[in-house]
């Protein structure tokens, strides 16, 4: 079962839920696909770690062939190439990798070499296989990381958890895709809330199977709670806003492993997924 925990807002509780979820489970795959700023890691203190490079393919071009004929520059929807001062550029952050440009050339003026945009972590935390894609400094987009994230924990059975980017962005997309159910972190606050609407909004465009967990609930905010009963959005748990949790957490501890309440709690959630999954 692949399981994707999004939230439409940064420290919505997205990680702390991945992490504690992964951890309950007899065997799993915790996927950190939040490579701008990935922290599952600091949690999990993964070991036994090796590193893989990503790459991706960038054209370049043999000015002693090129002729001008611009065929490539035409060919690219991207725009992510112009002809000027009588040699083709390239903008890297716009270039999709497509090879188009390299096929049209009737001069085999263009070649393609490994660009590196980022790297993966993979480890383990007793029986949780720990994964996790880290973006290169400068780089403009994490999808070619998250795609090889996902391909290398593809290749093990059982509960695969995708820690998501927050927000709803197509780094997220690219990211759910493939689930089988996401589970929509809120804050039952106006902000959180807002926020809420839009990852709702793209796991249906999707045609998602979904749930929610309200994350450091004190009291009930009713816009959620309203928009949950008339979506039919199943309220799968609720987190309440406490301090011991917090503390563990801030101290790097996953909390499920620190507090059998904690434990029951996410074992409980994991029980109620694996439900609606089948």
């Amino acid at each position: 079962m692949k399981l994707a925990v999004l939230s439409g807002k940064g420290g919505a509780g997205k990680t702390f839920v991945s992490v504690n979820l992964a951890a309950v489970a007899n065997h799993a795959t915790y996927i950190d696909c939040d490579v701008e700023e990935p922290n599952g890691h600091l949690f999990f203190k993964p070991e036994n770690i090796t590193t893989i490079t990503v790459n991706r393919m960038m054209p370049e071009f043999d000015v002693k062939k090129c002729d001008g004929c611009r065929k490539c520059v035409d060919f690219c929807h991207f725009n992510a190439l112009i002809y000027l001062v009588n040699r083709p550029l390239i903008f890297k952050e716009v270039c999709h990798s497509c090879g188009g440009c390299m096929l049209v050339c009737p001069n085999d003026a263009i070649h393609e070499t490994k660009h590196p945009v980022g790297v993966i972590e993979d480890g383990w935390h007793q029986d949780v296989h720990v994964i996790t894609g880290i973006l290169n400094t400068g780089e403009s987009s994490g999808i070619p990381v998250i795609k090889e994230v996902q391909k290398l924990g593809s290749k093990h059975d059982g509960l695969v958890v995708y820690d998501c980017p927050p927000g709803s962005a197509c780094s997220v997309m690219e990211t759910i895709t493939d689930a089988d159910y996401c589970v929509l972190v809120a804050e039952p606050t106006a902000f959180g809330f807002h926020n809420f609407c839009m990852v709702y909004e793209l796991a249906s465009l999707l045609d998602k199977k979904m749930g929610v967990v309200i994350n450091k609930q004190e009291i009930l905010y009713q816009p959620l709670e309203d928009f949950c009963k008339e979506h039919k959005i199943p309220i799968l748990a609720r987190i309440p806003y406490d301090k011991t949790m917090a503390s563990l957490a801030a101290q790097g501890k996953i909390v499920c492993e620190c507090n059998d309440h904690v434990h029951a709690l996410f074992f409980d959630l994991l029980e109620k997924i694996e439900g609606a999954v089948k």
